[in-house]
């Protein structure tokens, strides 16, 4: 686990378990081991979930809004083939935050799968524009 320090209040964590890419980093908060271990076990099943998946980022942020409100923002995002997936959860406790984004990127992967499958079981026709000659069998 290597461990780097980003900026006044930036922390970030890269963690690689078994060939699954998982980068944890916190803004404006201290990322505790407690915090850290709690990600990895909620992104465990997005890994089972898709092989193909390159890396996971978890970016961990704090907002405070008055003295005693702060407001705790989870964002996620899947490196995999094709174009990335982003989701973002904003409540007032970090594991509910964690939770909420985690769900949201299993949707997406289920969601991205179910559209493979579909696209994989019913091929559609591809229509040219162009006048080809007609193949002669000999």
């Amino acid at each position: 686990m290597a461990r780097s320090v980003y900026g006044k209040h930036q922390t970030k964590d890269n963690i690689n378990m078994n060939n699954e890419d998982l980068i944890i980093s916190g803004r404006h908060l201290e990322l505790t081991e407690s915090l850290k271990i709690y990600v990895r076990e909620k992104t465990e099943k997005l890994f089972r979930h898709e092989d193909r998946i390159v890396r996971i980022r978890f970016e961990l942020d704090v907002e405070h809004i008055h003295a005693k409100d702060n407001l705790f923002r989870a964002k996620g995002i899947i490196e995999i083939n094709g174009p990335d997936m982003v989701a973002s959860e904003t409540s007032e406790d970090m594991h509910k935050s964690i939770d909420l984004c985690v769900g949201k990127l299993d949707r997406m992967i289920r969601r991205r799968a179910r559209i493979q499958k579909v696209k994989r079981n019913h091929p559609h026709s591809v229509e040219i524009p162009a006048d080809l000659p007609k193949v002669v069998n000999a």
